[in-house]
């Protein structure tokens, strides 16, 4: 009978193991696109890498990104998997400065990233709190009937 009670056995039997194949990920397991870059009189084309969560959670061997998550929830692993996917979130972070950010901004909020804008008046609570203080004490229904 299997040393385990539930489900299949890990993939990753200590922190090492998992470390050496993110390792070999980013070095050399990585898709790449060629990108073309310069003006049309001299552009040249490049083979960049683009490291994704999906494909370092296939590379690792899992048959999902929620599998490769599910390995955060084991502290062994926690630090490793954080790590990696901060790595690729700052890659994403660094598209944002090529001027075709839609794809950056997309994978960004999956990463947990939000987009508002919040504007913070000083004061402003203070100031609220006056005008509720002030309706308080004067009661709902206050107004003379002869105004």
């Amino acid at each position: 009978m299997a040393d385990y009670i539930m489900g299949r056995p890990p993939k990753y039997n200590n922190n090492e193991e998992l470390q050496d194949k993110i390792t070999e990920y980013f070095e050399k397991g990585m898709r790449t696109r060629e990108v073309v870059i310069g003006p049309a009189t001299n552009k040249s084309i490049v083979t960049i890498p683009v490291p994704t969560i999906t494909g370092l959670a296939l590379f690792l061997g899992f048959e999902s990104r929620q599998s490769f998550y599910d390995y955060e929830k084991n502290k062994e692993f926690s630090y490793t998997i954080k790590k990696a996917r901060t790595f690729i979130e700052r890659e994403y972070e660094e598209l944002l400065s090529t001027g075709n950010v839609t794809g950056a901004i997309f994978a960004l909020k999956n990463m947990g990233w939000i987009d508002k804008t919040v504007s913070e008046i000083p004061g402003i609570e203070s100031i609220g709190t006056i005008i509720l203080k002030s309706v308080k004490s004067n009661g709902k229904g206050s107004r003379n009937k002869s105004d």
